[in-house]
């Protein structure tokens, strides 16, 4: 199964929604498909210039891997060096801390979300929302 560009956006309405919910700050979502390539971003009105960038590492780092980035983030803790290395094979565009989540179907992984905006645990949370609004099971590690 292939993530269409249909899938993507209803994820990041969901998750957006869930932000709202949670009263959270403005958030910026990324969509990755399976092969790593952006199919939807939105940034809210409100955040950072660094948000997109920062969100895409976290989606990036998760199908670069096949891990979620929470997963990454206690890696990270455990095995600094190792992430770092990686880090560097990626041109620095992991960002090892939860919100990067993978988007599976079936078993099978089909893309990621990554979201940055608020804390991570509450970034995290919302994706989980998105993917699982979509239909499909969320991965955080």
């Amino acid at each position: 199964m292939t993530l269409t560009l249909d899938q993507a956006q209803l994820i990041i309405k969901a998750a957006l929604e869930k932000g709202h919910e949670l009263n959270l700050k403005p958030l910026t979502v990324a969509v990755l498909d399976a092969g790593g390539h952006l199919k939807a971003l939105l940034r809210e009105d409100g955040t950072s210039t660094l948000r997109p960038k920062i969100a895409h590492g976290k989606a990036h780092g998760a199908i670069a891997l096949g891990l979620g980035s929470r997963t990454i983030f206690n890696r990270a803790q455990e095995q600094p060096y190792f992430v770092s290395a990686i880090n560097n094979l990626a041109d620095g565009a992991l960002v090892p801390v939860p919100g990067g989540v993978l988007i599976k179907h079936n078993g099978t992984i089909i893309g990621a979300v990554g979201i940055t905006g608020d804390n991570s645990d509450n970034d995290e949370a919302c994706a989980i929302a998105g993917i699982e609004a979509a239909g499909f099971t969320p991965d955080p590690g």
